[in-house]
């Protein structure tokens, strides 16, 4: 990942044509909600701009799918189709990563998201994204591991499949083509 964390103003003008058009393409993740305000809260926050700028181009095509009315931020989740392309063939965590003593993965999960400055979705919002649409059906997602599952070795993932949403746990070095992770961000 680059880190320089600051868009070019034809990258900033670029991404949020992009994030405007998915927006009017799919009101039904966020009836009611303004693009005019969207993009005055994402142009407050450069960072953020760059985490969005991250997430499209591994291929996580964020939209927003709610509004915090407390706080007053839009919350992005990845609603590509399928579990990202360029956040594919990670293992869970850093820990899960330097258990494996050969074949490592290029990365992780949990610090692929943290350096990209999003968090990965836990059960609840996987769900949640579900409802709007019908996303991995031939991928899968790593999601936030509880605690006492990943103290244990484990972690989970989830897809949709008969027209399911699956919640399943596997060990935390796999890693597999088809399993990638999605994420959010606030702003």
């Amino acid at each position: 990942m680059d880190n320089n964390q600051t868009l070019t103003p034809d990258q900033e003008t670029a991404l949020l044509a992009t994030l405007k058009t998915r927006f009017e393409k799919n009101m039904n993740r966020h009836a009611g909600l303004d693009w005019a305000k969207v993009q005055a809260r994402l142009e407050a926050h450069p960072g953020k701009l760059w985490s969005l700028h991250l997430m499209e181009e591994t291929g996580g095509e964020p939209d927003v799918v709610g509004h915090d009315d407390k706080t007053g931020e839009y919350l992005f989740y990845d609603c590509a189709p399928e579990s990202p392309k360029g956040r594919r063939s990670f293992c869970y965590d850093r820990a899960a990563w330097e258990s494996r003593k050969e074949f490592k993965p290029a990365d992780n999960a949990v610090d692929m998201a943290a350096s990209m400055g999003i968090e990965l979705l836990d059960e609840a919002e996987y769900r949640a994204l579900q409802t709007l649409g019908k996303f991995d059906l031939k991928t899968s997602s790593w999601v936030k591991t509880p605690a006492d599952i990943r103290k244990l070795g484990g972690a989970v993932f989830c897809d949709r499949r008969y027209d399911k949403v699956f919640y399943y746990h596997n060990g935390a070095e796999s890693y597999y083509a088809a399993r990638g992770f999605r994420g959010k961000v606030r702003v």
